[in-house]
């Protein structure tokens, strides 16, 4: 073999496998991604590191070095579902004067999202987190909690005689409207679209 054939990196691995080994970021990314992708097949089973593992072809020990637990690795998840769903509520706050609209409009991008993102929408439901440590469920609830106080806060009208009391009652079902489509999606095998007929049934909640 030739000196170039013996090159290595400063792991001891060879310099061409180094420079495609991803980056600490990069690898955490894939991580999440793959775990979503895996959450995707309806009726799946409880997703385990080592399967996880093996699917993006590393060892157990490497996902461990990027996440310190399993539980940490669905918090990930939990962070892009928020980050993406409260992110697009800001927008719309700042550029929908209407709070009316702007609740329809959050249905629809909540709804959205699940269907795009089936993985999500499992663990959005906590189909995917029933064997899964307590806290994730918690964290979950606190999310839908916090999507049916946007809802409240865009639906109170000052002109009603008792606009919280109003505003609260609509905000209870539209967010149990949101969390039964996703449902219905994830335990239908992801054939029920959660934007089914969407536009008809808003209309009959937000008259």
């Amino acid at each position: 073999m030739t000196e170039r054939d013996t090159d290595h990196g400063d792991d001891g691995t060879p310099a061409e496998e180094t420079r495609k080994r991803p980056r600490p970021g990069e690898r955490r990314v894939q991580i999440l991604q793959t775990l979503a992708t895996m959450l995707e097949s309806p009726g799946s089973e409880r997703v385990t590191t080592a399967a996880l593992a093996a699917r993006i072809g590393v060892s157990e020990a490497a996902l461990y070095r990027h996440f310190a637990s399993k539980a940490q690795m669905f918090e990930g998840l939990l962070d892009f579902i928020e980050q993406a769903i409260f992110s697009l509520a800001q927008q719309l706050q700042d550029r929908e004067p209407d709070g009316r609209a702007r609740s329809r409009k959050l249905v629809g991008l909540l709804l959205q999202f699940g269907e795009k993102n089936p993985g999500m929408a499992r663990v959005m439901v906590g189909d995917a987190l029933v064997h899964e440590n307590e806290r994730l469920q918690q964290r979950m609830a606190l999310f839908f909690d916090k999507v049916e106080s946007t809802l409240k806060h865009n639906l109170r009208n000052e002109s009603s005689a008792t606009p919280t009391v109003d505003a609260q009652a609509q905000a209870s079902v539209l967010t149990s409207f949101c969390v039964g489509r996703l449902q219905r999606f994830a335990r239908s095998g992801f054939k029920r679209a959660p934007t089914e007929h969407l536009d008809a049934s808003l209309a009959q909640l937000l008259p």
